[in-house]
């Protein structure tokens, strides 16, 4: 498979605040990583191995896929097969809206399930995304989006506050909020560990079995979640990689396109091309 047979596509929606993403001919493995924003995909062709919070799964074409804000997950090719894979990326905000206007309740849901086996929720799923690239009427995305989100939270979801979700001890919690913080800087393994008042070694046992990803690929995570969102902006990447602490261009890039799919330029021009769009819908309505 050369890379010329890979696409990878990102549309943002401005109606519904989500993106839609779809990778089609790839065959490249992503690492172990989390994300600040629920994923909700499928799996179009191909077939991959998942492992997520310490559970592994085999996924072929229709089986769905939960992820819910920092659900640690990785993946690669089975018997080197291509992956054909949709999915709606929804920022936390965005989904307790919805989920508001679903349930009619203040409600942060939890995903029971990181993947459900031949799911016929993948129509509705495809609907949305379609919708989304397709550049539908608000109505009709809308209504697709809230179609599928009352579906989901009807059989795979649950109150965050009732998910028995573990939660890391105090001494993590308050390394994980260093980092959070402070990621834009050069922060040390002796660092960690002294807040956390450990030895390096059952420190970084301790973090990787209560987050589910080691200190390092927690970092850059959050490294690379917060570039988004300066790339989204108009930043430029040579600026953006500075400001989230990253040595150079050339390591921000490598490290972004292992995590997303897409190159930091790649990523930028989307949200370039939707201001330009709304740009020239402005000029014609004067």
């Amino acid at each position: 498979m050369t890379f010329e047979q890979e696409q990878r596509h990102v549309y943002y929606d401005t109606d519904l605040k989500i993106e839609a993403y779809h990778l089609t001919g790839i065959v490249q493995p992503f690492p172990n990583h989390f994300h600040d924003y629920y994923v909700i995909g499928f799996v179009e062709g191909g077939r991959r191995h998942l492992w997520c919070k310490d559970q592994e799964y085999d996924l072929s074409a229709g089986d769905l896929v939960l992820f819910n804000p920092r659900d640690s997950h990785r993946c690669s090719p089975r018997n080197g097969e291509i992956l054909d894979y949709r999915a709606v990326n929804i920022p936390a905000d965005i989904m307790q809206c919805a989920a508001h206007e679903v349930t009619g309740q203040p409600y942060t849901p939890f995903f029971t399930q990181n993947v459900v086996y031949q799911s016929d929720i993948t129509s509705a799923l495809n609907d949305l995304y379609t919708g989304i690239v397709e550049l539908s009427s608000r109505f009709e995305k809308e209504e697709a989006f809230f179609l599928l989100l009352e579906q989901i939270f009807r059989e795979y979801s649950t109150p965050f506050e009732q998910s028995n979700a573990a939660e890391p001890d105090n001494k993590i919690k308050a390394v994980c909020t260093y980092m959070e913080d402070h990621f834009s800087d050069n922060i040390s393994l002796d660092d960690l560990t002294a807040l956390a008042g450990l030895s390096k070694s059952y420190f970084l046992l301790l973090f990787t079995k209560q987050v589910g990803v080691s200190p390092y690929r927690y970092l850059q995570s959050i490294r690379i979640e917060r570039a988004k969102k300066l790339l989204e902006q108009g930043i430029p990447a040579i600026d953006t990689a500075a400001m989230t602490g990253f040595s150079d261009q050339s390591h921000f890039s490598r490290f972004f396109k292992d995590f997303i799919g897409l190159t930091p330029r790649q990523y930028q021009k989307i949200f370039q091309t939707d201001k330009e769009s709304k740009k020239e819908a402005s000029l014609i309505e004067h």
